[in-house]
């Protein structure tokens, strides 16, 4: 639907709004749908990856008590494709997230797929999304997600998981280009979400690191209420991000305000999502790729390390800042356990901050060897760089160091098609062989236009095995 430029005495949010149909009339570039195949894979990646743990079963029995209800749309853990919308949303975003690897972004420092992919591929069976409509929504959603998230800056960061914030108006705007809302009540739908938004970071203050996964899954369970609730007739608010008492002025905002309506000339956002490479805080990459650079290069092993220093941006520790993790939940945003694991075994996979070996004595005298110290100096380049430095001093007197400002599957380092589906075995040993190669086909249609007229709500079945073929 076409829809001319915003006018100069319009609202920041109205350029925004008209941006998203100017966007989804452009021609969907090549560089583009394979950008979006990699997010589908990294989505379903992430869903498989924790379909099998305790609390992915604790969200879907959360999920179906609060919106119980036959509908289309499948979950993962359920080959029965018999939920709501809604349902699968909350459900499937909880999941999703629950791993900690699905993608995430520098600037706005948030995970944008959880937000921007739930939602469409929740409405997409009810709807009847073609595949080019299901292309379409996710780029909005992304869009809307990372722009906000950019703009409200890092103080907003330290104090709001920006995934349930920026991600919940993500989620709506996602949902409402679903539902086929025109811009007005597009708008009014982001508005409405806006006054939804919340995810205080006080929870990992109080270990409850659990329920982290309650932020994108509240944040597109809302996002499709907001876009509902416009397309009935409700009104959302204008200056939802701008105004007095919007999200800028009270969530604690200081990034760029152009963020939001400037460079609209740009690339969709979606092509600055990083990929992760590790299944741990996105915060605690430089560090990690830094020290793996030189396990690598010099075939270190644990017994060659007297002492590790790390050097990092402020930041992290705000977010990922456990000494030692005291349960599980924990073990992710944990710098020195993720090392010693590293040190000790030469990578570090999902089993072990699935199952974390937190009391053995080896990887407790390894971490013992690693200091953490974050460089005030390095907060500068932030959020843009994540500036990390390890050093190592070996047994026999040798020092080593190694600095890292990007991270492994940012968009100056990214995941080949071949990386990607390497890693998603590795990420969700669940999969078989034939399961792998169905949703890699699947996530590869989009890459084809001539795919665009076809159903893009996806098989039930790549959503996994249901729970009770499991037992």
């Amino acid at each position: 639907m076409a829809v001319s430029a915003a006018s100069p005495t319009s609202l920041p949010e109205d350029t925004l709004v008209a941006h998203l149909f100017e966007q989804a009339n452009r021609p969907l570039h090549e560089a583009t749908r394979e950008r979006l195949a990699q997010a589908m894979l990294d989505w379903f990646t992430a869903g498989w990856a924790a379909d099998g743990m305790p609390a992915a079963a604790a969200l879907r029995t959360l999920g179906l008590s609060l919106m119980p209800g036959a509908g289309d749309a499948p979950l993962f853990g359920s080959a029965e494709a018999a939920f709501t919308p809604l349902a699968a949303g909350f459900v499937n975003a909880g999941i999703a997230h629950l791993r900690e690897i699905d993608d995430a972004h520098r600037a706005a420092m948030l995970h944008p797929g959880v937000v921007a992919i739930t939602p469409v591929l929740a409405l997409a069976p009810s709807l009847g999304l073609t595949r080019e409509r299901v292309a379409r929504c996710v780029v909005a959603g992304y869009e809307v997600a990372l722009r906000l998230g950019e703009a409200l800056g890092a103080r907003h960061a330290g104090l709001f998981h920006a995934t349930a914030t920026a991600g919940a108006v993500g989620a709506a705007a996602a949902a409402a280009m679903a539902l086929g809302l025109p811009p007005r009540q597009l708008h009014h739908a982001m508005g409405i979400a806006a006054t939804q938004a919340a995810g205080l970071w006080q929870l990992v203050d109080d270990d409850a690191h659990e329920s982290k996964s309650l932020h994108p899954a509240f944040a597109v369970r809302n996002g499709i209420t907001a876009a509902y609730a416009a397309r009935a007739g409700m009104p959302g608010a204008r200056a939802f991000f701008t105004g007095r008492r919007g999200m800028y002025a009270a969530l604690s905002g200081e990034g760029p305000m152009s963020a939001l309506d400037g460079g609209l000339d740009a690339p969709e956002r979606l092509h600055t999502a990083t990929i992760k490479a590790w299944p741990a805080c996105a915060m605690l990459f430089t560090p990690l790729d830094a020290a793996r650079a030189l396990v690598d290069e010099h075939k270190l092993r644990a017994q060659d390390v007297q002492s590790m220093q790390v050097e990092i941006f402020p930041h992290a520790l705000k977010i990922a800042g456990i000494d030692w993790p005291a349960k599980p939940a924990e073990a992710s945003f944990c710098l020195r356990y993720l090392l010693a694991v590293l040190l000790e075994k030469g990578a570090v996979g999902i089993a072990d901050t699935d199952a974390p070996d937190i009391d053995s004595p080896s990887l407790r005298a390894l971490a013992a060897r690693i200091t953490v110290q974050p460089v005030e100096r390095f907060q500068q380049g932030f959020p843009q760089r994540r500036p990390s430095r390890v050093g190592i001093t070996l047994v026999d007197g040798r020092t080593l160091s190694a600095y890292r400002e990007t991270r492994r599957g940012d968009p100056e380092d990214p995941f080949t098609w071949d990386g990607l589906q390497q890693r998603m075995r590795a990420f969700a040993p669940a999969l078989d062989d034939a399961a792998a190669a169905a949703l890699v086909h699947w996530c590869e249609g989009f890459m084809d236009a001539q795919n665009d007229g076809s159903a893009g709500a996806p098989s039930a079945s790549l959503f996994g095995p249901s729970e009770r073929s499991r037992d």
